[in-house]
């Protein structure tokens, strides 16, 4: 609630000012696209960076290299299966609303 609510705050204070909104990372789960769309609205386009799970992992071991803070192969491939299975509801709900975008 307190997302959405912030979100609400930043979008209402700009709606003189943009043509729309991009909101990155967000909803991550499907509970949150429903609270959006209550709160807020439904979104006109949802666009899905769309790569496959060893690009994920390599892209974040890379960073990983110049990054203080350092996760292990392990850790990271933990985020990327946590993430696939949150996100898949979302992105199918989104398909049956034919407001989705993948872009690959």
């Amino acid at each position: 609630g307190i997302v959405v609510e912030l979100l609400k705050e930043a979008m209402v204070s700009k709606l003189g000012d943009t043509k729309g909104f991009l909101i990155d990372g967000y909803p991550r789960e499907l509970k949150e696209a429903e609270e959006f769309e209550s709160q807020i609205g439904e979104p006109k386009l949802v666009f899905c960076l769309d790569c496959s799970a060893e690009t994920m992992n390599s892209r974040l071991l890379t960073s990983n290299e110049s990054s203080q803070h350092s996760d292990n192969a392990k850790t990271i491939k933990e985020g990327i299966e946590s993430y696939y299975e949150a996100s898949k509801p979302v992105i199918a709900y989104y398909e049956r609303k034919t407001q989705l975008c993948k872009v690959n």
